[in-house]
């Protein structure tokens, strides 16, 4: 079993809503498969995408206000 497999099965488990968004390494044009899955309701996991996106900036401007 990889071990997407196993990170859903165990998610599955404790979770009303998971996204679960992996990539491959880039290739030597630098490009990355992406992949996005997600269980549950799809506006609770729109919601946990966009608040996550809003943590990532809110990172971001506290590093380029240093």
């Amino acid at each position: 079993m990889n071990r997407i497999l196993k990170v859903e099965k165990e998610l599955k488990k404790n979770c009303a809503c998971y996204v679960l968004i992996t990539c491959t390494e880039p290739d030597a044009n630098g490009n990355m498969g992406v992949e996005m899955k997600y269980e549950g309701d799809e506006g609770l996991a729109a919601f946990l995408v966009e608040n996550a996106g809003q943590v990532f900036n809110e990172k971001a401007a506290q590093r380029e206000s240093q």
